[in-house]
């Protein structure tokens, strides 16, 4: 049996005039191809597949308006299927197919608009999907600021963001840079119940009167080259949120009105008298250690403390190996609409590349390396060749960190059998279970010098 079954159109009668196309994901082929038949019958466009990998590769060739997941695949590939669905069709319904006693994990469950028992009755799997798809239409979900990922560190993350997103708590958000600092506050006031607007600022990219006048404002004439009343950041994010990314580099001057903020939620814009109270949602964001810097006199303490209630700590992509190729098929489906090419994604051979590397720049630079090699790639698959140089030299490194650990314990085997032995090399070689020949190619290979070696410890 194909591995993809497509099944023809029917013309599907509704008020809207659509054909609403399913995805039927399960392992058990021969139940996927029959209830996708059926769905056909019913006048529903209908593709069947047994994997997780078969399911990403068919959600991306067109629209979706629903997927019915089989909740027996292994979790890491159901929520690996939800997480792509999500980003690629964001309004489409995913309905979980389950027996009557299976449990399904709470992080599966948030992902599910429906649920399904198995077996079913034909006409209540065709009401749920109708209801579930109806549902999932008129919600408007957020396509903006997609934060993939299955590993339980990111989940956590997630987790915990929707715990502090209904509440006015400042937020501290930490981690290296490139792992999504900026989405995950995004994230967060789309959470909230704030109808304001979502403000940023770039702390780091504003010297210390540019960003009093950003933060808060100025009147005309409180500055050379002040023309004109300018309203500040913290004014335009009354009733939102706003985002103070590398608050690090505030300087000691402005981490005192910031505190003062923080505190009161007051301030006056430069050069004027009038106080402005605003009820903003402040999240601030720092790549560096501050609890260090306060050690170190260069952040404040009081400051410090008061940011320090609930912090985030979005985690390095190196730690999340699970979610790599995830973001890198998302990256792919994004650029290569880039590109009068068509491409079917990646080789085992960049594939393994992207896993192994350190990810320095964490998730941007993956979605740099992937638009990269989108770009400049000439193949229907991605290739080692089409990444950046950086891949192969990180490459290369590992390779020899890997010989050196495989050549170190070899060498201290030889030394020890040669000491047990009296350094008489033919036992040696005897007690190694090879010959008198090898032990000396093994010796030379490592750089031993039995000799030297053999007086040097007697």
């Amino acid at each position: 049996m194909p591995g993809v079954v497509t099944y023809c159109d029917k013309h599907l009668s509704t008020t809207q005039n659509v054909y609403p196309r399913v995805l039927i994901v399960d392992n058990d082929r021969r139940r996927s191809s029959s209830t996708a038949q059926w769905l056909c019958g019913r006048g529903w466009h209908a593709t069947a597949v047994g994997s997780a990998d078969e399911a990403i590769r068919a959600l991306t060739r067109g629209r979706l308006d629903a997927c019915l997941l089989d909740v027996k695949l292994p979790e890491d590939e159901s929520l690996r299927v939800a997480t792509v669905l999500r980003n690629t069709w964001p309004n489409a319904a995913i309905i979980l197919a389950k027996t009557v006693n299976q449990e399904i994990s709470e992080t599966l469950q948030r992902e599910g608009d429906a649920t399904v028992n198995q077996p079913t009755r034909d006409d209540d799997l065709e009401t749920t999907l109708s209801h579930a798809i109806n549902t999932a239409q008129k919600c408007s979900r957020n396509t903006d600021v997609p934060i993939l990922g299955t590993h339980p560190s990111i989940q956590n993350i997630l987790k915990l963001a929707s715990q502090v997103a209904a509440t006015p708590a400042s937020v501290l958000i930490t981690g290296e840079s490139g792992t999504g600092k900026s989405l995950l506050a995004r994230h967060i006031h789309i959470s909230s119940c704030r109808k304001g607007h979502f403000v940023e600022v770039a702390c780091g990219s504003l010297n210390d009167s540019l960003l009093e006048s950003e933060l808060f404002g100025h009147v005309a004439g409180s500055f050379t080259g002040a023309h004109t009343d300018r309203e500040g950041k913290f004014l335009r994010a009354n009733g939102g949120t706003i985002f103070l990314d590398e608050i690090a580099t505030a300087s000691p001057a402005m981490q005192v009105k910031l505190l003062r903020v923080l505190q009161d939620f007051e301030f006056e814009p430069v050069g004027s008298g009038h106080t402005h109270r605003v009820d903003s949602r402040v999240i601030l964001a720092t790549h560096e250690n501050l609890k260090e810097l306060v050690e170190e006199k260069k952040f404040r303490a009081d400051l410090y403390w008061r940011i320090n209630v609930v912090v985030l700590e979005m985690p390095p992509l190196r730690d999340r190996e699970n979610d790599i190729l995830l973001l890198a098929q998302h990256f792919l489906s994004r650029f290569k609409k880039m590109v009068d090419r068509p491409i079917n994604g990646f080789s085992s051979a960049t594939e393994e590349l992207l896993v192994r590397h350190p990810w320095p720049g964490n998730v941007r630079e993956l979605q740099h390396a992937v638009e990269r090699a989108v770009l400049l790639g000439t193949t229907l698959q991605i290739e080692p060749r089409d990444l950046p140089d950086s891949f192969m030299t990180a490459s290369s490194s590992s390779q020899m960190s890997l010989k050196q650990s495989l050549a170190d314990p070899e060498r201290k085997l030889i030394l020890q059998a040669l000491q047990r032995n009296g350094w008489r090399r033919d036992a040696a070689a005897k007690a190694l279970g090879i010959n008198r020949t090898s032990l000396y190619k093994k010796a030379k290979r490592l750089g031993m010098d039995l000799a030297s070696l053999a007086s040097q410890y007697t």
